[in-house]
């Protein structure tokens, strides 16, 4: 069987995190969702996303293939009536298709908003879906949960110096290279997962649940609340609680980040501190583009959305329910607007527009030094965000 992860609605409301990513890119717990369908299958899946993304994100169509909604977190139960699909016949919960199983011919035509294409079958047990860009760190807590079991089932820890401090020890799983001296974790609020190569320096209190992924490091004193991901090749150093870095990004220094998503090659300066809760304790809103409008969340703590590659200076301060898009850079004194389009620079005192050959530049220096190289096809889909976000820039 040949397995295939679509994007649907959920790829626009997710922006702008999804720019840049087809929705199973998203990391969550602490498996992408693309990550947990692979390890659950045991096999490798392909993407149907946007066009301007599948040079990156390749497509891979075979004689018998089940479709995947992307944005579907994968159970037991889910997987088990997926994999009892016929062909043409879609698994579908309010209207909303979980997966279906076509042949070659029929995957070119797929739309997932063409119900009556289908037979359907009717899902009605419960699970997770990330819609919304606070979906991931709203169900951060559980997704840990689940990806921890997966990932160290029948399998043994690592050892633990004993210099650190640890509660709930059988809670915590260390991945072979990680280094942690002096530090205190503490698993009996959730599971704590330590990825491969990872540092915890000295004096860091840690509550889970937590999950800090290959590479990644949390600097001398952190304090970090649970539920909170750190991604991969990651450094962390401050106050956090309840947020998701996706990978490769950097918040080094002292200041608080909550309630917070943050994607990849994202630096914010030493003591950047964003609001997660209004003066006034009402319900924050979100900007969303897919209705050009600030949203309810339905949330009383909520607070920055981040794209990638976007940077903030030093002292940098965000209001509640702030989202910025992709390659951003703010600095000044004060607090910025709370929609921030993609390719801005600037801050509180009036933004303009970020030269993407100036980015580009940014982005190979910032890469680089991971050993990566922004390609061609990178800078298309850099170019394609500068393009669709111009609209915004109006300053």
């Amino acid at each position: 069987m040949n397995y295939i992860l679509f994007d649907d609605k959920s790829w626009d409301n997710l922006l702008p995190l999804t720019f840049t990513r087809p929705v199973c890119e998203v990391r969550t717990g602490i498996l992408t969702i693309k990550e947990k369908w692979e390890k659950i299958l045991d096999v490798k899946l392909s993407y149907l996303t946007q066009e301007y993304l599948q040079a990156k994100y390749l497509l891979n169509v075979d004689d018998d293939n089940i479709l995947i909604n992307g944005s579907v977190i994968p159970n037991a139960e889910v997987l088990n009536r997926i994999k009892s699909l016929k062909h043409n016949e879609a698994l579908v919960n309010d209207q909303k298709i979980i997966a279906v199983r076509l042949e070659k011919k029929d995957v070119s035509t797929f739309n997932y908003t063409k119900l009556s294409a289908y037979q359907t079958k009717n899902y009605e047990l419960e699970f997770i879906t990330i819609t919304w860009p606070w979906d991931i760190f709203k169900f951060n807590g559980e997704n840990i949960i689940s990806d921890f079991e997966l990932l160290t089932k029948d399998r043994k820890s690592a050892k633990i110096s004993t210099t650190n401090k640890l509660l709930g020890e059988e809670n915590i799983f260390v991945e072979e290279g990680a280094k942690i001296e002096f530090a205190i974790l503490n698993a009996s609020t959730g599971p704590i997962y330590i990825g491969k190569n990872t540092e915890i320096m000295e004096n860091s209190v840690i509550r889970g649940p937590f999950a800090l992924c290959d590479h990644g490091v949390i600097k001398m004193a952190a304090k970090i609340y649970g539920p909170t991901t750190i991604g991969p090749y990651s450094k962390v150093g401050g106050e956090i609680n309840n947020s998701v870095l996706f990978g490769f990004s950097n918040k080094a220094h002292d200041g608080f980040l909550g309630n917070s998503v943050i994607g990849e090659w994202c630096n914010l300066g030493a003591d950047t501190n964003n609001s997660n809760l209004k003066n006034n304790y009402a319900e924050v809103r979100l900007w969303n583009y897919e209705s050009q409008r600030f949203i309810k969340t339905g949330l009383q703590f909520c607070g920055l959305i981040m794209g990638d590659h976007s940077k903030c200076a030093i002292n940098t301060m965000f209001n509640t329910g702030t989202v910025v898009g992709v390659n951003a850079n703010i600095f000044g004194e004060g607090f910025p607007r709370n929609f921030i389009p993609s390719f801005s620079w600037g801050g509180a005192h009036g933004f303009t527009i970020y030269d993407i050959r100036k980015a580009y530049e940014v982005a190979e220096i910032v890469m680089q030094r991971r050993n990566l190289v922004l390609d061609n096809i990178e800078k298309n889909i850099l170019k394609e965000v500068f393009e669709r976000t111009s609209k915004y820039r109006m300053f």
